[in-house]
């Protein structure tokens, strides 16, 4: 089945983790043996050859930099022009995999239906690019309102404002207060230029406050539900409403600490905390409880999102076991339809109506 994953941190990966995606993700493995500087080194479970054997053909793909103050311990730069030249740095990675084939950007109606062609033409995905839909993952690297404009024209078409911490423009995980009147506008710059608003890691104060000045689309890209593991950076039910009434789409997400309660960092390990894909179910499945339909819910695993094997579901080798999902909505009783809406309608739905389409 054709799979869009809504959150994959893949220039980050190339980048910071100097990982080849390009290798089988054994190969990758292999080469990090003995390297200590990352939790996740050897564990890796996401690479260009496993995308396609997953048929996994369109991925929302981040640029991800933080802007630290001198009081905020979070890694991250220093100015927000460093900022913004470490996006600019995951932006040629980006390009440079589109000039060697892995992948192709998709930034409107006319490119999406294309690409959807030609994954869906019946013939082996082994050489096809991945399609990707350039995300901005905390907002700290926009310098100034006039940058957003630039980065819209370079693709991007999501935009998280806050990641963890405090934030320039918008207020995350672990941190509390509103966005602003900077946050504000960028919000209305966002909505000006179509840019989808990807509520993902805002804190409560900011995310009420997102939605009652943004009125273009919304998706959170990868969010689990506060009702299971209770913490901030998931949502609460009133969340979770508020974002199937505005016709958004949640992804589910894949790292073990937001799956299920109680996970300790570096010493929980899944198979013990019995963090399995039907515990993503189980997410997925109560946000579908609240809307009384499965057209709000999606994937978005943030595999690999500094994290590998050591904190992801124990019965997930690699991103291609994406492909276990639709068998166990089924054992659940969700209809065929039901199925292919979680795995890649909703998503579609969103981005067609949001670039201009029924």
């Amino acid at each position: 089945m054709f799979i869009i994953d809504a959150h994959l941190d893949l220039s980050m990966n190339a980048m910071e983790w100097n990982r080849n995606l390009r290798l089988p993700v054994n190969d990758i493995r292999k080469r990090e043996e003995g390297m200590t500087d990352k939790p996740d080194r050897a564990k890796g479970v996401v690479s260009f050859p496993e995308l396609r054997k997953g048929n996994i053909g369109l991925v929302v793909a981040t640029q991800i930099a933080r802007f630290v103050a001198p009081d905020n311990p979070l890694p991250g730069w220093f100015s927000p022009e460093q900022a913004w030249a470490q996006t600019q740095g995951q932006l040629a990675w980006y390009k440079a995999m589109e000039d060697a084939g892995e992948m192709v950007q998709i930034g409107n109606l006319a490119a999406l239906e294309k690409h959807l062609a030609l994954w869906n033409d019946g013939t082996p995905n082994t050489n096809k690019p991945v399609g990707y839909i350039l995300s901005l993952e905390g907002a700290d690297s926009i310098v100034d309102i006039g940058y957003l404009e630039r980065a819209y024209n370079n693709g991007l078409r999501a935009v998280g404002p806050a990641h963890y911490g405090p934030g320039r423009y918008a207020q995350g995980t672990d941190a509390t207060g509103f966005m602003g009147a900077k946050g504000q506008a960028l919000l209305k710059e966002m909505e000006r230029l179509g840019i989808i608003l990807d509520a993902t890691h805002l804190c409560d104060d900011s995310f009420w406050e997102a939605m009652d000045h943004y009125h273009g689309p919304v998706w959170a890209s990868h969010n689990n539900c506060r009702e299971l593991v209770n913490h901030n950076r998931q949502f609460s039910d009133d969340q979770l409403k508020e974002l199937i009434s505005r016709g958004a789409v949640i992804g589910g997400a894949m790292d073990a600490w937001m799956m299920v309660p109680g996970w300790v960092r570096g010493v929980s390990e899944p198979k013990a905390m019995d963090c399995s894909l039907e515990v993503l179910i189980d997410h997925m499945d109560h946000i579908c409880q609240l809307a009384g339909n499965a057209l709000h819910i999606g994937i978005g695993s943030d595999l690999d999102g500094a994290f590998g094997k050591e904190q992801c579901p124990y019965d997930l080798e690699t991103i291609a076991d994406l492909q276990k999902i639709p068998a166990l909505f089924a054992k659940r009783g969700y209809s065929a339809a039901d199925i292919d809406n979680i795995m890649h309608g909703n998503w579609l739905r969103m981005l067609r109506k949001a670039w201009g389409g029924q």
